[in-house]
């Protein structure tokens, strides 16, 4: 058999274990809310042909990993959750980390993914072969093959240790937030926590009562609001199961609710006049010392970090076995932690609740395009950077979900993944339509699309130069946010505009021998 994009291919190649290398349509990385919401969609468009890679051994991603006390959503259930997967059964306002995980287990049994999915296959690399015009996969030790590739690794998928002199060699137990150790008994033993991020301000409320010390590194303070959480009553659960359409008229006032935030970080002053004058009140409220309070004030406009919200973090830092640090960590001396005013403090534990590789994803070095040029070296070098969060050019049919500047800082970020979910079906279907084997957004259509995206940060709290986040890459950008309403970006993502993108015809010649099925892998 030939084609115009792989003339004379005639034998197959051969997984480790010498069986023929199984093809599909589509291959998806992740199970997290990225990975499982392209499963579930591509089901519903009648799309089988697909497979999707897990690392582990359960779904969840994110929701899966992170297990340490007092996880929780700081975004409301009704919106954190798909709009095409409704849970009527939420239990509180802002569903706990066990709860999202289960919702993640029910909507992949719900809605026939989980024979989609490889678990314990986790993608050590992706190279795009020109002469095929397909993707080949190696993950779990076996080598596959896809003509389109959807990443859904996520932007907190990937935990970063502090940089600190002697952390290798601690004496006690060391262990990041995101991968708790439950066999560590924390009763009466002294912790630090390194740290006061969201993940922070959940942990510390959380294990305080129970440690014997507990040390809170600070680094820079957060604004911090309040969290209005509440126990769904047996009304509004009536409503929600019983009334036609309630529960999405709920979801979208919260959706559009929540577009008065991003008008505000828009606007530093009337974010300082708003939000910060919230927090500030919430602050003088909560922390009666005056020189802590001082500490615990940030020098910066609320939203140019991401914004914290909880109702038991500044009571927990007044207790009288914790201790809020604020000069830095210089080095680990066995079980002793040495800040740089000299203090040296004995610890047992050590938690770094100190985020993840967001600007630096690990995946990005595993992907390799044209050339065998990696997605990270691209990235390196031009700047963190896709069209419409979704397209890379010199990554023919490679689709980001949460690609660069998909974070929404004042809404949820299922809203993004569900547009580069939108943005991916929609180019499937034109390839079907017009018998396309390959698109590649074109450098110009990525470099006009991000320019003006940049342009957009200008006179807004998320500016390059207003504090030091995670939100920031190197190259004096922001390849984080998205800087406006969250409809642009469903507007945007809504319909793939072929103009910009440069397609070849034809249908990629399957590997003979090859297994591609509707079934699911096996």
């Amino acid at each position: 058999m030939t084609s115009t994009i792989n003339p004379g291919r005639v034998e197959p190649p051969v997984d480790d274990r010498g069986a023929p290398t199984p093809h599909f349509r589509v291959a998806v990385i992740g199970t997290g809310f990225s990975g499982l919401g392209t499963a579930i969609r591509l089901k519903q468009q009648g799309i089988d042909d697909f497979v999707v890679f897990e690392r582990a051994g359960e779904v969840g991603g994110t929701w899966r990993d992170n297990s340490y006390p007092g996880c929780a959503g700081d975004i409301m259930s009704l919106l954190y959750s798909f709009s095409f997967a409704p849970n009527t059964e939420w239990k509180t306002t802002f569903a706990t980390r066990d709860e999202l995980l289960a919702y993640l287990k029910d909507c992949t049994a719900k809605y026939g993914v989980r024979e989609h999915i490889l678990f314990d296959h986790e993608v050590t690399g992706a190279e795009w072969d020109e002469r095929e015009g397909r993707w080949h996969v190696r993950a779990g030790g076996r080598a596959f093959t896809a003509q389109v590739l959807v990443a859904g690794a996520g932007y907190l998928s990937d935990a970063k240790l502090p940089d600190i002199d002697g952390l290798d060699s601690f004496t006690g137990e060391l262990f990041h937030s995101s991968n708790w150790n439950h066999d560590v008994d924390l009763r009466g033993k002294r912790v630090a926590v390194v740290g006061t991020g969201s993940s922070a301000i959940q942990i510390v409320p959380a294990i305080q009562p129970e440690v014997g010390q507990l040390y809170v590194h600070q680094r820079t303070p957060g604004w911090v609001l309040p969290k209005n959480d509440k126990v769904i009553g047996k009304l509004q659960l009536a409503l929600r199961r019983g009334v036609p359409g309630y529960q999405k008229f709920r979801r979208g006032f919260n959706k559009w609710g929540r577009e008065i935030v991003a008008f505000w970080l828009a606007r530093p002053k009337a974010a300082t006049k708003t939000l910060q004058g919230m927090a500030e009140k919430n602050l003088k409220k909560n922390i009666t010392d005056e020189a802590l309070r001082a500490r615990l004030t940030p020098d910066f406009t609320v939203g140019c970090k991401r914004m914290l919200f909880s109702n038991d973090w500044y009571p927990a830092l007044e207790k009288d076995n914790v201790e809020l640090v604020t000069d830095g960590i210089t080095r680990v001396e066995g079980n002793t932690v040495v800040t740089a005013d000299g203090t040296r403090r004995e610890v047992d534990v050590i938690v770094a609740a100190t985020g993840f590789s967001a600007t630096d994803r690990p995946i990005a070095h595993r992907i390799r395009g044209r050339g065998g040029v990696s997605l990270a070296q691209t990235w390196a070098k031009e700047g963190m950077t896709a069209y419409v969060g979704s397209t890379v050019a010199g990554f023919p049919n490679l689709f980001l979900i949460l690609g660069p500047n998909t974070v929404l800082a004042h809404s949820s970020v299922t809203l993004t993944i569900e547009g580069g979910i939108n943005h991916t079906l929609d180019a499937l279907k034109a390839m079907d339509e017009r018998g396309l084997a390959t698109l590649e957004v074109k450098p110009e259509a990525q470099t006009a699309y991000n320019t003006k995206l940049q342009e957009r940060f200008d006179g807004t709290v998320w500016a390059p130069g207003g504090c030091q986040s995670w939100y920031l890459g190197e190259h004096e950008t922001n390849p984080s946010v998205f800087p406006t309403y969250s409809w642009r970006f469903l507007k945007q993502t809504r319909k793939v505009d072929l103009t910009a993108y440069t397609a070849t015809t034809g249908v990629a010649a399957p590997v003979v021998g090859a297994r591609s099925t509707g079934t699911g892998p096996r």
